[in-house]
């Protein structure tokens, strides 16, 4: 094939250039010449990493809620959070097209709910997460389609209590009975250039019908007729801790070295 010259040609060049230069030099610029020298090799790229690498991400997530009280539509608002949304993952490329992934994920979820026209409530949860997922698409140059499942561990709920507008009371909790401590999701998405889209869902109720707190007569079950399913859209940018290929889609280089410079040619 024609491409395949390329190098042939260049090589043919290089050693005419170099045969005439030292032809042409007098004793004294031998030292010099000898310095000089063109060093050329040729290789060919790797087609997948063969040692897991590390990335990391800050991310802004957009959620919503299906929410439900006595099986009525309970009216909610979208919520948006970029504070503590971070993630660490550990890659493991099989092939240039397939790979996979796990690591931990730091992440701020909750919703927005108005029980009735005065009153609104803020409650979240900070999570800790272990994710598994697969990447389908080009994962050696860093675009590609990924998905998969995570479980997040709620550590800490925190509630705010809003009456027209004034906020009133808030309150927050490490390990709280109000929500599950381990909550499952799906996920998918796209990652071109770094920057990605996630979109998330925990099939799980976010409260735990269970709760309840008082005694006897004045006990309260302030979840039991709730129901709240999470759906997030993911906004991020992830940070590569190794050097993707400059050429992804040329997989032999030439390298030409002589001195201190050095020309590298893809082909």
């Amino acid at each position: 094939m024609k491409y395949k010259l390329y190098p042939s040609l260049l090589l043919l060049l290089f050693c005419t250039v170099s045969a005439f230069a030292q032809e042409n030099t007098d004793s004294t610029d031998q030292k010099k010449t000898a310095d000089s020298r063109i060093a050329i090799s040729f290789g060919k790229y790797p087609k997948k990493r063969d040692k897991s690498y590390v990335t990391s991400g800050l991310s802004g997530m957009l959620s919503f809620a299906d929410m439900k009280q006595n099986g009525e539509h309970m009216r909610n608002i979208p919520r948006f959070s970029f504070i503590l949304n971070y993630h660490v993952n550990y890659n493991k490329d099989f092939t240039r097209h397939f790979g996979a992934f796990t690591g931990l994920e730091f992440k701020n979820i909750g919703l927005i709910s108005k029980p009735a026209d005065s009153l609104k409530l803020k409650q979240r949860v900070y999570t800790l997460g272990v994710p598994i997922g697969f990447k389908i698409g080009d994962v050696t140059g860093g675009d590609f389609f990924f998905f998969g499942g995570e479980l997040d561990l709620a550590f800490n709920y925190k509630e705010k209590q809003f009456v027209d507008g004034k906020k009133v009371h808030k309150f927050n909790e490490w390990f709280s009975d109000r929500t599950p401590l381990i909550m499952p999701s799906l996920f998918a998405g796209l990652r071109v250039h770094g920057f990605g889209v996630k979109v998330q869902y925990y099939p799980q109720n976010f409260f735990n019908r269970d709760f309840s707190y008082g005694a006897g007569v004045n006990k309260v079950y302030p979840y039991r007729n709730t129901d709240a399913n999470l759906v997030f859209v993911t906004f991020g940018y992830t940070f590569n801790g190794v050097k993707y290929f400059k050429v992804p889609k040329k997989r032999h280089f030439m390298k030409m070295k002589s001195g201190k410079a050095e020309i590298e040619v893809n082909y």
